[in-house]
């Protein structure tokens, strides 16, 4: 079986900013927050730090029972899913566009690359299912592009599983990163820090993936977890891809890597684009 992994290629598609500044890699190395995405108008949305780094909770378990075949887990962070899957014997690979989060994913035993989801990956079009879980469905702040771009990642009749934003909302703004020690104004900031993301409910979720070659397959939502606050919950809505129609003079990039050996452990370091939290923002202090 093959370990190599082909060079990341640049692409047309939208590229999500890295998520290597200094608060987001700390947080990661340090296993905890408080980290936030600043919104323009001040509004906060708690990033889940130490859930991320923890092991996979009773809801993270409801997604990872329902996957099928080799699985995609984009934008992986700190790795707990795709270790967790590796561990049930079932083959997994994490994507991510920061160093950190690879490497934290690596030395807890799982496989993962370097790459943001629109650049060239290992086995394009033969996952069974890929993952865009804990807020991801927001990387590049365009989740129409995002779905459409999955679904070459997986096979003809492939699964991706979304965890979406409990609240009905269809939300595209401009954030940063910022850790919970930021005094706004006191230091400068580089006129590039911000950079697009989404938050969408299942209602907007779905019109966006029937718009992007998906079909719905299942809706869950799970409550009542211990470290859950009271009302808490997370949702969850599994698509399954159609069958494309015959292409008009548009060709499917070739994969040199089938799903199948792409998770092997000669894997490389880290880029990505991890998560924003599901719930609602609170507001800046």
């Amino acid at each position: 079986m093959s370990t190599a992994v082909p060079p990341t290629t640049r692409t047309d598609r939208p590229h999500p900013v890295s998520w290597g500044a200094d608060p987001y890699a700390d947080a990661l190395r340090n296993g905890r927050g408080p980290l936030f995405l600043r919104r323009s108008d001040g509004w906060l949305l708690p990033l889940e730090v130490e859930r991320w780094c923890a092991r996979p909770d009773a809801a993270d378990l409801s997604a990872l029972r329902r996957c099928e075949g080799a699985v995609l887990d984009i934008g992986c962070g700190p790795g707990r899913l795709v270790a967790a899957l590796l561990a049930r014997g079932r083959r997994a690979l994490g994507i991510d566009v920061s160093a950190a989060a690879v490497a934290r994913t690596l030395a807890t035993g799982g496989a993962a690359v370097h790459r943001s989801v629109f650049d060239s990956l290992p086995g394009e079009g033969s996952w069974g299912t890929a993952l865009l879980l804990d807020g991801n469905i927001g990387i590049g702040g365009d989740p129409r592009a995002l779905l459409a771009r999955s679904a070459e990642l997986v096979d003809p009749g492939g699964l991706l599983i979304v965890e979406t934003t409990p609240a009905d909302v269809d939300e595209q703004v401009r954030v940063r990163v910022e850790g919970g020690h930021h005094a706004p104004g006191t230091a400068a900031r580089p006129p590039d820090d911000t950079f697009p993301w989404a938050r969408v409910g299942t209602p907007a979720l779905l019109r966006y993936a029937a718009q992007a070659g998906w079909a719905p397959a299942e809706q869950w939502t799970v409550t009542g977890q211990a470290d859950q606050l009271p009302g808490a919950e997370r949702c969850f809505v599994s698509l399954r891809r159609r069958a494309a129609p015959r292409s008009r003079g548009r060709s499917v990039r070739p994969s040199s890597h089938r799903a199948d050996s792409a998770h092997s452990p000669a894997v490389t370091s880290s880029q990505r684009a991890r998560n924003t939290p599901p719930g609602s923002p609170v507001p800046a202090s």
